[in-house]
C-alpha cells in the first residue's frame, strides 16, 4: 500500500522538477545578470530605460539611483533597477 501511495506522488515530483527547470531557474538567472549589470553601471554608459528613453548615465548615486542625460541639458534621475539595457559600455579609465 505504501509503494502504491509513493507512486501517486511522482507525477507531482515530476511536474514541480520540470517547472523548477523550465521556468524558475532561467527567471533567476536573468534576475542575477540584470543585478549584475545594473550593479556594473558607470558614468559614460548609454542605458535604455523600460519605459523606452535612451540617455547617457552623467551619475551614480547612492541610493540605487542614476541621473541620465537625455538630451543636452535635460537631465533625469532613474531608480537603477528600471535600466532595461545597456546600449554602450564605457570603458574603464586605468
Amino acid at each position: 500500500m505504501e509503494g502504491n501511495a509513493f507512486a501517486q506522488f511522482i507525477p507531482l515530483i515530476l511536474i514541480f522538477a520540470i517547472m523548477y527547470f523550465l521556468l524558475i531557474r532561467p527567471q533567476q538567472k536573468k534576475v542575477k545578470e540584470h543585478q549584475a549589470m545594473v550593479s556594473a553601471l558607470r558614468r559614460g554608459d548609454q542605458v535604455v530605460t523600460q519605459g523606452g528613453l535612451i540617455g547617457k548615465v552623467t551619475k551614480v548615486k547612492e541610493e540605487n539611483e542614476v541621473e541620465v542625460e537625455l538630451a543636452e541639458g535635460v537631465k533625469v534621475r532613474v531608480v537603477q533597477s528600471t535600466i532595461a539595457q545597456v546600449l554602450n559600455k564605457t570603458e574603464p579609465s586605468k
